[in-house]
C-alpha cells in the first residue's frame, strides 16, 4: 500500500508537471493566434491574453490523453534511472501492481476532469465565442432551444438580399433532421426603431436560395390599430434570409460546449425539436469513457518503458510508447467521426478504443511480466 501510493503521488507530480509545460505553451501560441486574429481591430495585449485564456482550456482539454501517456512515461523513466523499478522488481512485487496505481490515479483524475473541468471547458469555450462576437459585431446565437419549441434569430432583408436594418425572431413547434424545414412556424419581423411590425404564421417553412418559402400562411400588419382586421391569408409567401442549413445547425454549438451534466437533456430538446443528436451522443459516450482511456494511456507507456534501460534502446523505446498513445489518441478522434457519420454506434465510438488499447497493453504486461 505504502509503494502504490508513493508511485501514485510520483506520477501524479509528473502529470502536473507536464500539464504546466503544455498549458504555458498553449497560452504563448494562443496569444500570438488572438493577435494576429484581431489585429484590426486594437484590442491590446491584455484582451488578447483574456482570450487566450479562455481558449486554450479547451484545447488543453483535449490533449489530457496525451499527457497522460507522458506522464507515464517520465515516471518509468524516473523510476528506471533511479534504480527504484530493479529494488521492486527484486523485492518480489508484481510489475502489474506497479503499473496499477498511476493507472488508478490517471482515472481519477479522468472522472476529476469530466466532472469538474469538462463544464469549466463549456463555460470558458461560451465565454470566449461571446467575446469574439462582441469584437466583431456579430450576433451571439442564431439558434436556441426551449422545453417546447425551436427559436432561430436572422437579420431582416429586402428582396435584393440587402440588410434592411430590422431582426426577425422565428419559433417553430420543431424542425427537420437536416434544419431545413420548420413546421407551424411563427415569424416575428422587428423595426430597429418601431419594435414588432409583422407577424406570419405558417405551417411549414422550408429554406433554400436565400429565402423561407413559407406555405399555409396568415399575416397580421403589427403596426396598424387593429392587425386581426388587416390580417391577410396567402398559399406562399417567400421571406429573404441569410441562414443557410450548415449555419442553423452549427449555431447549435459543438457538442463541447455543453457541460457534461447538461448533455443528456440537451440531447432530449435536439431530438424532441426534430433535430439529430447523433453528434451529441457520441460525444457524451466519449466523456464517460476518458478515465477509461487516460487509464489505459499510463498501461500503454508501462509497456514500453517499465524496464531497466540504457543507451540507444531508451530512446526508441520512449519514441515507441508516445507512438502507442498518439495513435490511440487518432484512433479515438476516427471512431468519433465514424460515430458522428452513423458509421458506428454511439456507445462503440466511445467505448472501443480505451478497452481495446488496454486489453492489447495488459497482455502485452502480462506476457513481458517474468514475477
Amino acid at each position: 500500500m505504502i509503494l502504490s501510493a508513493y508511485v501514485a503521488r510520483r506520477f501524479l507530480r509528473s502529470y502536473i508537471i507536464v500539464s504546466l509545460v503544455f498549458l504555458a505553451i498553449l497560452f504563448l501560441i494562443d496569444i500570438v493566434e488572438q493577435i494576429r486574429r484581431f489585429s484590426d481591430e486594437d484590442i491590446g495585449l491584455s484582451g488578447a491574453a483574456g482570450l487566450a485564456i479562455l481558449n486554450i482550456t479547451d484545447s488543453f482539454y483535449s490533449i489530457m490523453p496525451l499527457i497522460t501517456v507522458l506522464a507515464g512515461i517520465a515516471l518509468f523513466l524516473g523510476l528506471s534511472r533511479s534504480s527504484e523499478l530493479v529494488a521492486v522488481r527484486a523485492s518480489g512485487r508484481s510489475g502489474l501492481r506497479v503499473v496499477a496505481a498511476p493507472a488508478i490515479m490517471a482515472f481519477v483524475l479522468g472522472c476529476i476532469a469530466v466532472a469538474v473541468f469538462n463544464p469549466m471547458v463549456a463555460g470558458t469555450a461560451n465565454r470566449y465565442d461571446s467575446a469574439v462576437a462582441k469584437i466583431q459585431r456579430g450576433s451571439d446565437q442564431t439558434v436556441s432551444l426551449g422545453d417546447n419549441a425551436v427559436w432561430l434569430r436572422q437579420a431582416l432583408r429586402t428582396a435584393d438580399g440587402k440588410e434592411a436594418g430590422g431582426q426577425v425572431v422565428i419559433r417553430a413547434n420543431r424542425a427537420s433532421p437536416d434544419a431545413t424545414t420548420l413546421y407551424n412556424a411563427t415569424f416575428m419581423v422587428f423595426s430597429p426603431t418601431e419594435g414588432p411590425t409583422r407577424r406570419i404564421d405558417a405551417a411549414e417553412a422550408r429554406l433554400s436560395d436565400g429565402a423561407w418559402h413559407l406555405t399555409d400562411t396568415k399575416e397580421w400588419p403589427l403596426d396598424q390599430p387593429n392587425p386581426e382586421v388587416n390580417a391577410t391569408t396567402a398559399p406562399r409567401v417567400d421571406l429573404p434570409t441569410d441562414l443557410t442549413a450548415d449555419r442553423i445547425r452549427d449555431s447549435f454549438g459543438r457538442p463541447e460546449a455543453v457541460p457534461v451534466w447538461q448533455l443528456p437533456s440537451f440531447i432530449r430538446g435536439l431530438e424532441r425539436a426534430g433535430f439529430s443528436a447523433k453528434r451529441h451522443q457520441v460525444w457524451l459516450q466519449m466523456e464517460l469513457a476518458r478515465p477509461l482511456l487516460m487509464a489505459a494511456m499510463v498501461v500503454v507507456a508501462a509497456v514500453f518503458t517499465m524496464r531497466h534501460m540504457r543507451g540507444r534502446k531508451m530512446g526508441l523505446l520512449v519514441l515507441a510508447a508516445f507512438g502507442s498513445g498518439i495513435a490511440l489518441f487518432f484512433l479515438r478522434n476516427l471512431a468519433q467521426v465514424l460515430g458522428d457519420n452513423g458509421g458506428i454506434p454511439a456507445a462503440l465510438a466511445g467505448w472501443a478504443p480505451p478497452i481495446v488499447a488496454l486489453l492489447f497493453a495488459l497482455g502485452a504486461l502480462l506476457r513481458l511480466e517474468d514475477g
